[in-house]
This record gives C-alpha cells, sequence and structure tokens, in this order.
C-alpha cells in the first residue's frame, strides 16, 4: 500500500492533544485525521505521528504518515482532506514516501518555538490562546542561563511523569531567543535530537523563573546535573508551544 507522508499545522485549543484517548471520546488531533481518511478511503487509516503533542499545544510543523489503499493512491490529499478537515486543522503538504519511512522513527531531531508576552499582564487578544503573559524578564540572564542547557546531558530533571522512556539522555543543539511574530511577543526555539514529556514547558518555565530572578543563571546547570524534577520551578502553561518542524534530512539543525 502507499505510504504518505503529511504535513499539518493545528490550533491545538480544542484538541486534548495529538493522540486518540482509547476509551475516552476526547477530541484529539489523531482522532479527527483518522476519520477524513477514513472518509476518503472507506476504510480505517491509521496515523503515526511524529510527537504527541500535549492538550493545548500547537503545531505549524507536525508530521505524521499513513498507509492508504492503492486505489486511492492519485486522490489529491491536501485538497480531499482540507474539506473534510475542520477548521482547527490543515494539512500543508503531503506526498507518497518509501515504505520504510516513518514519522516519527525516522526524525532526526525536532524544534519546538514557545511564545512569551512579557510586556505586562495583558496582551493581543487574538493571542490569547499562544503565548504565555509573564510580565516583565531579564531577558539577559535568560540568555546566560539557556547556554547551561545545550549539549548532551540527562534531562531528566525537565520531564514530567508520564510515558516511561528507556533513556533521559537528549542532545540539545539551541536554545535562542528571537523576537515574535507579533510587536511585543518574544519566541525561544528548542532544537534537540528529541524530548521528554513536557520537556520544553519545563525548559522555559526555569527561563522564566531565571527571568524573574527567582534563579540565578548558573543554577540552571546545577538544576540538570541534580538530575530531580522536584526544583520549585513552574511548568510553563500548554498555549505557547509550537512544534515548528520535524527534521529529517541531514544535516540538521
Amino acid at each position: 500500500m502507499p505510504r504518505l507522508k503529511l504535513t499539518l499545522a493545528y490550533d491545538g485549543t480544542a484538541f486534548c492533544g495529538w493522540q486518540i484517548q482509547q476509551g475516552r471520546s476526547q477530541r484529539t488531533v489523531q482522532q479527527v485525521l483518522e476519520q477524513a481518511l477514513c472518509d476518503i478511503c472507506a476504510r480505517p487509516v491509521r496515523v503515526h505521528g511524529a510527537g504527541r503533542t500535549d492538550s493545548g499545544v500547537h503545531a505549524l510543523g507536525q508530521v505524521a504518515h499513513c498507509d492508504v489503499p492503492e486505489s486511492r493512491a492519485g486522490v489529491s490529499w491536501v485538497r480531499a482532506l482540507g474539506a473534510r478537515l475542520p477548521a482547527d486543522v490543515s494539512v500543508l503538504a503531503a506526498e507518497v514516501v518509501d515504505e520504510g519511512f516513518h514519522a516519527r522513527f525516522s526524525a532526526l531531531g525536532k524544534t519546538y518555538t514557545y511564545s512569551l508576552w512579557p510586556e505586562g499582564r495583558y496582551h493581543i487578544p487574538q493571542r490569547r490562546n499562544f503565548v504565555w503573559a509573564t510580565g516583565p524578564l531579564d531577558e539577559a540572564a535568560m540568555d546566560a542561563a539557556a547556554r547551561h542547557m545545550i549539549g548532551q546531558r540527562d534531562f531528566r530533571c525537565f520531564q514530567n511523569t508520564g510515558t516511561p522512556v528507556k533513556s533521559t539522555e537528549r542532545t540539545v543543539a539551541s536554545v535562542l531567543r528571537a523576537p515574535g511574530a507579533f510587536p511585543g511577543e518574544t519566541d525561544w526555539r528548542f532544537c534537540a535530537d528529541g524530548f521528554l514529556k513536557q520537556m520544553v514547558r519545563n525548559m522555559i518555565g526555569l527561563l522564566v523563573a531565571v527571568g524573574q530572578e527567582r534563579f540565578a543563571p548558573d543554577d540552571v546547570a546545577a538544576i540538570i546535573a541534580g538530575r530531580e524534577r522536584a526544583v520549585a520551578f513552574a511548568t510553563a502553561p500548554a498555549r505557547g508551544l509550537c512544534l515548528t518542524r520535524v527534521h529529517y534530512d541531514p544535516p540538521w539543525p
């Protein structure tokens, strides 16, 4: 059967994450995508995503794959799925790929972006589901703290409880601050070979705590070395997080 690679964007606000919740009726991205594929293919179709984004998390570059019947190989997938998917999900690109391609296991790395509003409590109303309004931050201190997050480390201090993993060691290629897409916003971009459960939300949570002078920049190195999630910094809200890109082709990032 032909294997499709789909690149997706979605507003995660009204979704209970990416993954179908067995035995529950909660709305997920995987669920609505599989339903649309089922309608087109006239049979159940299982979709595999590159990452299991949490409830409220967004995507501009989520990747998924699925196998479809040979009789549907010529379908214009972007148009056909676009006609069946809800307004908060879009298929940006669709292509037939080799059967050895796997959206998750073929990935070399991922880039997430977290958007902050550091100007004060209030922000552009239309952006309220896409930013964390933190109030004023010491961004120079955050830049200094971010440097301690780069490299190959055991990042279990940034892992929340959830799906067990074989190893909590990851390689973080970059943590960079940049101007956001809207005036007054700041984007933090995290690129790594993989991320633990809610790892980015915990990393930005610690960076914000540094920006609020609750930790010193050099405390970050000790927190990572201590490998304990019990340290008192908050997990950032899901709404500011977006899966920006999944990397498949070397060299990366």
